[in-house]
């Protein structure tokens, strides 16, 4: 039955895989057959003399093909066969890289017990490491650190999986890095801590883990900026407030002057304006410009924060 269904979505996708130009059809159809996980056809197929490692214009070979579509069978058939576990794509896509992707543990194991590389990265510098605890994959990410993943491998935005985790927001999957060895006060290219970059994104629960691990509360990117100044300004009040009951330095300035407070006046948000007055927040304190968090309240005209920052409603 699959056997028929593979040919008959053979013809039918001939069309949508004459993109693919520069190998023959028959290769086309073998890599058609593996993403459809059709054993039959691809054994056939291989008997017939067709390279297992024949790639499309884009570099994708069956193996790619049948873990994209979670293919166990067919990619247990495929390596038996020769398959190359550590063949690359032209946007630098592995075997491995696309199982993490699709969050195929079993997959992973699989290909790791093959060979596959755990430092193969795409082109944008993610390895599998990275990309599992992008999705928060913590049984993968798990897999991947105990098969000898380095932990503070960087991407070209310099960017640790700590930090791509706390991008996403995965806590578990960020203390299990911790406590695999990952850097907690690594940065990035723009100086960004993963406590930065959690703040910024609103993730209270990892900044808690950070901050729990030895996370400096205060440390700054390369416009001087704390994780509260990029919480405040990003409007993320729990955050905020999480780092405040951690200890977070609340009138401390970017290189511009820009405090906190200046941030909530900002972003016209009457909630935190209060938080960070309740918690010491310096209302003379002045920018780069001369500015006050009152001057840029008033700017911002929210009579609200105006009324708050002037004391008529503390």
């Amino acid at each position: 039955m699959m056997h028929k269904k593979t040919i008959a979505l053979l013809l039918a996708s001939s069309l949508s895989f004459s993109a693919y130009a520069g190998d023959s059809q028959q290769e086309k159809d073998f890599r058609i057959a593996a993403s459809l996980g059709d054993i039959e056809t691809i054994m056939q197929m291989l008997d017939t003399g067709v390279d297992v490692n024949s790639p499309n214009k884009f570099g994708v070979t069956a193996l790619m093909m049948a873990i994209q579509n979670d293919n166990m069978e067919a990619t247990a058939l495929l390596l038996a066969r020769g398959a190359d576990v550590n063949a690359t794509g032209v946007a630098g896509c592995t075997a491995l890289t696309w199982a993490a992707e699709n969050g195929h543990s079993a997959l992973t194991a699989l290909l790791l017990e093959r060979g596959a590389d755990l430092n193969a990265k795409t082109r944008a510098g993610w390895d599998a490491l990275a990309i599992a605890s992008r999705y928060g994959l913590t049984d993968m990410v798990d897999q991947l650190l105990y098969k000898g993943s380095d932990p503070n491998g960087q991407d070209k935005e310099l960017r640790t999986a700590l930090m791509h985790t706390a991008e996403k927001g995965h806590a578990p999957t960020a203390e299990l890095l911790i406590k695999n060895g990952a850097d907690i006060n690594m940065r990035d290219d723009h100086g960004a801590t993963a406590l930065i970059i959690a703040a910024d994104k609103g993730n209270a629960d990892v900044v808690n883990v950070l901050i729990e691990n030895g996370a400096d509360v205060d440390g700054v990117d390369n416009d001087g900026a704390t994780a509260l100044i990029w919480a405040v300004g990003q409007d993320h009040y729990n955050t905020a407030e999480r780092l405040i009951f951690k200890g977070a330095e609340i009138n401390k300035a970017d290189n511009d002057g820009v405090t906190a407070l200046m941030e909530a006046a900002s972003v016209r948000s009457e909630d935190l304006v209060k938080l960070l007055l309740n918690h010491g927040a310096d209302i003379t304190a002045k920018d780069s410009d001369g500015r006050t968090a009152l001057d840029i309240a008033k700017k911002k005209r929210n009579k609200r924060v105006i009324a708050l920052l002037s004391g008529g409603d503390n």
